[in-house]
């Protein structure tokens, strides 16, 4: 595995991590952020690279601050 592969594989874990902290699920997260039901699902399962606007998205959903997105 790639070096940038691994990065986006460990953000989606964590991801799913938070999710489970907040009893929340991806259709949930996608709902209070605003993003596609689709991009958050491929951003949990690591397919795809997060942009600086989908963290701040998705921090927003999670009613935390972004660092916490990054800090894992």
């Amino acid at each position: 595995m790639e070096v940038k592969d691994k990065y986006k594989a460990d953000f989606g874990s964590h991801l799913r991590v938070l999710l489970l902290d907040e009893n929340l699920s991806l259709r949930g997260l996608a709902v209070r952020s605003g993003l596609e039901y689709s991009q958050v699902q491929r951003i949990a399962s690591g397919q795809v690279n997060v942009t600086l606007k989908s963290i701040r998205a998705l921090a927003e959903g999670l009613k935390i601050h972004p660092s916490k997105l990054l800090d894992y």
